[in-house]
């Protein structure tokens, strides 16, 4: 049980297995699924499917935090491809509106990666940038305009079903068995980990830290523009204003849950998933438990504080330590002098 507990997917998994208990206690249904039309409905799909973007920008984000870095524009990055797709989409096939989207993906993550390691920038300020001005560009492509879609193979990636199971998950599943592959059957991800774990060691040893880090920029942009067409797809059109609307500050708390140190060095795309699951799986509850919309921020950081905290070691070594304190002896009476009367 020990050798268990101290496993970096140990804590997680069970943070999201006590979460989806605790549905089940509220709603005794939680864990029920259906099949309809051939596909499978309910709670623990919807937590798939609604997941999925988080699942896929998520796991860009792990490898530029593992690089010691930190991507901020991927909400915006989320806007512009859904703005481009769907604008794009008014005069073209989907493929070529998706490719175009991507497209433009890409060059920004290669913009990010440019400006964090060709000209050395901190990479919060760098992403900062791209985080406001992405959203401008996002307003400036669909002109401040909400833009609708109805083309039906581009709603399918988000409300289309294969094997039974959401398309979309299938996507972020994809993704993420892929990039395990390559960064764990290779030695990009033993390369990674040193370049985020000790940098300087890295640049002595002749290792192309840039080139490694400008390619986990890109990379975490076009997993948020996969990303956006998932959520384009699932609202029907692009709102360049809300879409993927703080959704980065979900990705780095669904990466820190999941064990991947802020510091940078080891991670661990498996425990980014859970962790992506266990924001959505927190996200479904709040609306499942009707609390009010004004204490949703405040009841999803008291929940994520609490995980931190207890698959924290350093938290859970002080909680033993104080469970084992020793008690203090008790202090034995002198023994009385007796005079002896002469």
């Amino acid at each position: 049980m020990i050798t268990m507990t101290r496993h970096r997917l140990f804590w997680p998994a069970a943070a999201l297995v006590a979460l989806l208990l605790g549905n089940l206690v509220v709603s005794p249904r939680f864990f029920a699924i259906e099949i309809r039309d051939g596909h499978l409905y309910g709670n623990l799909v919807d937590i798939l499917r609604n997941g999925s973007p988080l699942i896929l920008i998520a796991v860009g984000m792990t490898l530029v935090i593992a690089t010691r870095g930190i991507d901020l524009s991927v909400g915006a990055v989320v806007a512009v491809s859904g703005a481009v797709a769907c604008v794009q989409l008014g005069s073209t096939s989907m493929l070529v509106a998706v490719a175009t989207a991507l497209g433009l993906c890409l060059v920004l993550g290669a913009w990010n990666g440019w400006l964090v390691a060709g000209l050395k920038i901190q990479p919060i300020v760098a992403t900062l940038i791209l985080m406001v001005a992405g959203r401008g560009l996002a307003q400036l492509i669909t002109g401040g305009q909400i833009v609708t879609v109805s083309s039906g193979p581009f709603l399918a990636i988000a409300g289309g079903y294969l094997l039974t199971l959401p398309l979309s998950f299938l996507i972020a599943m994809a993704v993420y068995a892929l990039t395990s592959l390559v960064v764990r059957r290779s030695a990009l991800g033993l390369l990674l980990e040193s370049v985020g774990g000790n940098p300087e060691a890295s640049r002595l040893s002749g290792l192309r830290s840039g080139r490694l880090i400008w390619l986990c920029y890109v990379f975490s942009a076009l997993c948020a523009g996969v990303a956006g067409l998932i959520i384009s797809s699932n609202v029907t059109g692009a709102d360049g204003n809300n879409a993927g609307l703080w959704i980065e500050l979900d990705a780095i708390l669904a990466v820190v849950i999941g064990g991947t140190q802020l510091t940078g060095g080891r991670f661990s795309l498996g425990g980014t998933v859970i962790g992506a699951l266990l924001i959505q799986t927190l996200t479904t509850t709040v609306y499942a438990l009707g609390i009010p919309s004004q204490e949703t921020l405040l009841f999803k950081a008291v929940v994520v504080t609490v995980v931190c905290l207890v698959q924290s070691p350093a938290f859970r070594a002080k909680l033993v330590k104080r469970r084992r304190r020793p008690e203090p002896p008790a202090v034995q009476a002198k023994p009385e002098k007796v005079e002896v009367a002469s």
